[in-house]
């Protein structure tokens, strides 16, 4: 039997569906705009009878951070997110100083929009660049350009926002090692706080599956990682994920809650929510109705949650390991017992293999992926894969 001996952190997420056109390389739940008019106030009414659906899950719990993603959330105009965390505020209890973003498309955003988020209590934005490079923008299907990208950094700052994060990808088609670090020193100089910078992956059920770009060699994309790293960490950004890189005291709270494997609840079109349900002893996970139209006529009822699913002490344990080795610094033992129910004692077995293998170490204190561990993240998690029954 899991057992839980304190509330978990508690996080929210929100979808919004729709984009421009769908980007060759994305496999999220996104869906291009037809040219009609967004229906805005339908959605967002959608979205509210959602949460009072799932109040009775999560009553009495605090709210720590709110997400707001998609798809592009800024074809949504500023009154339309108003009215949204309006009545979030008035249904949930907000922390004192949540964190709330919600992610921005340059193409898709102007000073007016900014304004709006920034009134309607948005304090965090995650503006989506991908490249300052136009003939790499182009190959990436974006519907922005270098100077728009510049833009939109300068109207979010003039707009009062001073938590900005900017997404930056490499390993791009063509991409050299010079342009791939250009890119970067472009973001550094914007001076945003955050910057995620990944590389592009080729994922199933996306346009770049089913033709694939000619990317760069292995041996080239890992340059680009490490002279990347050497540039952030000159500026003052703290590498504190695999992907994620932070100025002092600036780190995305609602992230870090998915990696550090606490709650959130997901609303929306294709939504995803993981529970922790103490009293029952057990931790689940939903998730919503994928399509946008099917979504706002079934969101309020049992209809529109889709799938659930009761998660055995082994999922529990990849899990957390998916999450949280993902972690520069690690995680600290108890953590894993907070989050899981399950006593460490009971992973001992694959946690001596991974230490025997030189992936990680591990004291009363710390357990932390090691160089080896971090370059070969594959093989570390593996670890946790195998007999896992036997080993919970």
């Amino acid at each position: 039997m899991l057992k839980f001996h304190e509330a978990l952190p508690l996080s929210l997420y929100i979808h919004l569906p729709w984009c421009v056109k769908k980007c060759p390389y994305c496999d999220f739940n996104s869906h291009a705009a037809s040219g009609e008019p967004l229906p805005e106030a339908e959605y967002v009414a959608a979205l509210v009878r959602d949460l009072e659906f799932a109040l009775a899950q999560i009553w009495g719990r605090r709210i720590t951070s709110i997400f707001i993603g998609g798809g592009t959330p800024s074809l949504f105009s500023g009154a339309a997110i108003n009215e949204l965390l309006a009545a979030l505020h008035a249904r949930l209890n907000f922390n004192p100083a949540i964190e709330i973003t919600l992610e921005a498309n340059p193409g898709t955003t102007d000073s007016e929009h900014f304004h709006g988020y920034y009134a309607a209590g948005v304090n965090r934005l995650s503006i989506g660049v991908q490249s300052f490079n136009d003939d790499h923008l182009r190959a990436l299907g974006r519907i922005h350009d270098a100077a728009a990208a510049r833009r939109a950094i300068d109207a979010a700052s003039a707009a009062g926002f001073d938590n900005i994060n900017l997404d930056l990808m490499f390993g791009l088609p063509g991409q050299t090692t010079e342009s791939a670090i250009r890119d970067l020193e472009i973001a550094i100089e914007c001076a945003p706080q955050h910057i995620s910078w990944y590389q592009l992956t080729i994922e199933p059920n996306t346009a770049f599956y089913s033709r694939p770009p000619a990317l760069p060699d292995e041996d080239r994309v890992c340059e680009m990682q490490e002279y990347g790293q050497v540039l952030l960490a000159q500026h003052g950004y703290e590498h504190y994920e695999v992907s994620a890189y932070a100025t002092t005291g600036r780190r995305c709270r609602h992230n870090l809650n998915y990696w550090e494997f606490g709650d959130y609840l997901g609303i929306g079109a294709g939504a995803h929510s993981k529970l922790t349900d103490a009293g029952s002893h057990c931790v689940r996970r939903h998730a919503r109705h994928r399509m946008p139209l099917s979504y706002l006529q079934l969101a309020g009822t049992d209809a529109a949650v889709v799938s659930g699913q009761t998660l055995s002490k082994a999922d529990l344990v990849l899990e957390f390991m998916l999450n949280a080795l993902r972690l520069v610094h690690g995680f600290a033992p108890d953590l894993f017992t907070q989050r899981c129910g399950i006593p460490l004692e009971e992973i001992s077995v694959p946690l001596g293999e991974a230490q025997a293998r030189q992936l990680l170490e591990r004291d009363i204190n710390k357990i932390i992926p090691t160089a080896r561990g971090r370059r070969y993240l594959n093989d570390l998690i593996a670890c946790f894969m195998q007999d896992q029954e036997t080993a919970v």
